[in-house]
């Protein structure tokens, strides 16, 4: 039995990471990252497909390939991949502003246009764009990258829309966004501590979440027992919001 096939970018590290180990026995993996040295681990049976985002003739080159190799078979896609430079927007260079710009949005935009032609054919398919609470709450210093993640939810909402509107009746293709909120990765750890111990106090759960606990919804979202969830955002967060 074939499996599905299930795209995660940003991949090789972090949330990517977490997602591709909670995937893999089930489904059949391609992974993203910008570069093939960028990966410590691959599950076993994953192809890779790499390029960097912050650069629009790669990201071109990615969708192509992505639609030529695995166009009749692709089932997910998880818009996973995505970078901060934590700054007052008064003094962030526009290189740093056009990169978030680049492959927190564009990147998932182009990646979504190319996954909806194959999913229209299909008549099914899944989307998942990974944004964040700070795209919800908004956060000092992420100005930038809060508007990416907002941009994300707001994305995927339209495009649930755009799916029912374009798609024959009985189609089956859904898109959603979650929403992590404090969660333990390399992003966090850089988060100083005087910062952490705010952040704490005002989780209900009194904890940063781990990337396994958001994997697992990632898991759940994908199979059938989420059949009727489309077209919302899915707050990950210990109560936050």
């Amino acid at each position: 039995m074939n499996k599905k096939k299930v795209l995660i970018t940003g991949a090789s590290r972090g949330l990517g990471l977490a997602i591709s180990k909670k995937l893999s026995a089930e489904y059949s993996l391609i992974l993203h990252a910008s570069s093939p040295e960028s990966f410590t681990h691959i599950e076993p049976g994953s192809q890779l497909l790499c390029a960097d985002f912050a650069d629009p003739e790669q990201l071109t080159a990615f969708c192509k390939q992505l639609k030529k190799e695995h166009g009749d078979s692709l089932y997910a896609v998880v818009n996973n991949a995505g970078v901060t430079f934590d700054k007052s927007l008064i003094y962030q260079p526009e290189d740093d502003i056009d990169k978030m710009l680049n492959i927190n949005l564009k990147a998932p935009i182009m990646i979504c246009k190319t996954a909806m032609k194959i999913f229209n054919l299909n008549k099914t398919g899944v989307i998942i764009n990974m944004s964040s609470i700070v795209g919800e709450t908004g956060n000092a210093f992420q100005a930038v990258y809060a508007a990416t993640k907002a941009g994300l939810a707001a994305l995927s909402r339209s495009l649930a829309q755009e799916a029912a509107a374009t798609s024959d009746e009985g189609h089956s293709i859904r898109v959603f966004s979650v929403s992590p909120g404090f969660i333990e990765t390399d992003m966090t750890q850089s988060i100083p501590e005087q910062f952490k111990e705010k952040y704490l106090k005002m989780i209900p759960a009194k904890r940063f979440g781990s990337t396994d606990e958001v994997a697992g919804i990632i898991e759940f979202l994908l199979s059938d027992k989420a059949s009727y969830i489309n077209g919302t955002n899915i707050h990950v967060n210990g109560g936050l919001l």
